[in-house]
């Protein structure tokens, strides 16, 4: 997969947001990136500041430990995600199905 990496410690994650969704929660893959609908605008960093908080809960860590690398105005975002031992593949185990 290559929408994440695993490192010394650190989870690499590729994402593509979309911002103001009812809720937020795991799309499924879009291209080489995770994608995940986000319960806020995108207006003055509270969609970065949600994506933030949502993975922080999501990978059991402080929201200090998650960090935007890139992205912060754009729909493709690449994050760290520091000391956590969830595998980033069971994001795709969120996926809503479709019925």
């Amino acid at each position: 997969m290559n929408w994440f990496e695993l490192g010394a410690g650190t989870v690499l994650l590729r994402l593509h947001v979309q911002p103001g969704a009812k809720r937020t929660e795991v799309v499924g893959l879009h291209g080489e990136a995770l994608k995940l609908r986000l319960a806020a605008p995108p207006i003055d960093g509270k969609a970065n500041a949600r994506l933030i908080a949502w993975l922080a809960d999501e990978f059991a860590v402080p929201q200090r430990q998650v960090t935007l690398k890139s992205g912060a105005s754009s729909r493709q975002k690449v994050l760290v995600i520091q000391d956590s031992d969830r595998d980033p593949a069971s994001l795709l185990d969120a996926t809503p199905s479709r019925g």
